[in-house]
């Protein structure tokens, strides 16, 4: 298994650093890890003036999966948009092809009172959010920002997604729903959008090669304000780049906090790129007080998703579990009566628990 660590910028480094502390545990015990690093995003930035050098993309190519941290940070902001940290993660699933993006939402009953929302709508929530993450508006050419002949500055993106782009996620959404409950929610905006109009047409008829899966379609809106009042009636949600983008992060905040969401980013073969789904947090870093456990669960997903060791991803997953059970909680899930600790203390209860 080789594995390229990127640890990327603000918190990336403190979580990244546990979640190979459970490599290195699985690598004591026989399994053959091999682990190389690399800088990206503002790291990237500093170390060769580019988001994304060519070494690390060399290696990423070269490596079986990738584990990110995050990139970001305020003092990268006044840079040009080709050299900003974030260019650097969209350059990687572009380059690496990465165009499946999972983003597990569940609820561990331990969190459902760290929600803002009523224990009774979240208890027992487990939704699969696909996002396909290389079209769509954040790719879509042309895109600027123009002068137009009144003086006044506009800019522009364009969404597009192309047939095939669309028939490749779905199947990825109704194999993943094989698995799970057998649902797929499709989600667009297909009464005012060409582009969903394409995407509900295509997604309908891979439907019909999947006749065990119950197929709705739901647009964005809807899919919004259905999250929020009724979340445990998804399976699995497949949407387009920036619809999954949002509906993922408020995903987020029915577990209780974004620092409990891992994801998988997957190439047409399972070779994958994982993350926690938060961003960089400039402000608490190096504080030790990040949640590592989205990073955690994304080493799960890796050798679940990409190494097809399910016993392997239970196991960390049973461990972050027990961890929970003992009531340690970083500050963003703390609660009153149970105990705070920080990013360390953390990986360390984890560590304990996976031997």
């Amino acid at each position: 298994m080789k594995i390229a660590v990127l640890p990327g910028d603000g918190i990336g480094p403190e979580i990244v650093a546990q979640a190979v502390r459970v490599l290195e545990v699985l690598r004591s015990e026989g399994l053959k890890i091999e682990m190389e690093y690399a800088h990206i995003g503002g790291a990237g930035y500093d170390a060769a003036k580019d988001p994304l050098p060519e070494a690390t993309l060399k290696l990423a190519h070269a490596s079986d999966a990738v584990l990110l941290g995050a990139v970001g940070g305020y003092q990268y902001d006044n840079l040009p948009r080709p050299q900003r940290p974030e260019q650097g993660l969209l350059r990687i699933r572009k380059g690496l092809g990465l165009f499946a993006n999972l983003r597990p939402a569940m609820v561990y009953p331990e969190l459902a009172n760290a929600s803002s929302l009523k224990p009774e709508i979240v208890a027992g929530l487990d939704i699969m959010i696909l996002r396909e993450l290389t079209g769509d508006i954040y790719f879509g050419q042309p895109r600027g920002i123009r002068n137009l002949e009144n003086g006044e500055r506009q800019g522009f993106d364009t969404m597009l997604y192309s047939e095939s782009e669309i028939r490749r996620i779905a199947h990825v959404g109704f194999r993943i729903a094989m698995k799970r409950n057998k649902k797929v929610c499709s989600v667009d905006k297909a009464n005012v959008l060409d582009t969903s109009m394409l995407w509900r047409e295509i997604v309908t008829a891979v439907g019909k090669e999947y006749p065990a899966v119950e197929l709705s379609h739901m647009y964005v809106d809807n899919a919004a304000m259905q999250l929020v009042r009724a979340p445990k009636q998804f399976d699995v949600i497949v949407t387009g780049n920036i619809f999954g983008d949002i509906l993922s992060d408020e995903a987020s905040m029915l577990t209780g906090s974004i620092g409990m969401l891992p994801s998988a980013s997957l190439d047409a073969n399972n070779k994958g790129l994982y993350e926690p789904c938060h961003g960089s947090a400039p402000d608490i870093a190096g504080k030790n007080i990040a949640n590592p456990l989205a990073t955690i669960l994304s080493v799960a997903m890796m050798m679940r998703y990409t190494f097809a060791r399910e016993d392997v991803a239970q196991r960390i997953e049973a461990a972050v579990r027990k961890t929970l059970q003992k009531g340690l909680r970083t500050g963003d899930i703390f609660e009153d009566g149970l105990s705070k600790v920080g990013t360390d203390a953390m990986g360390d209860a984890v560590v304990a628990a996976l031997k």
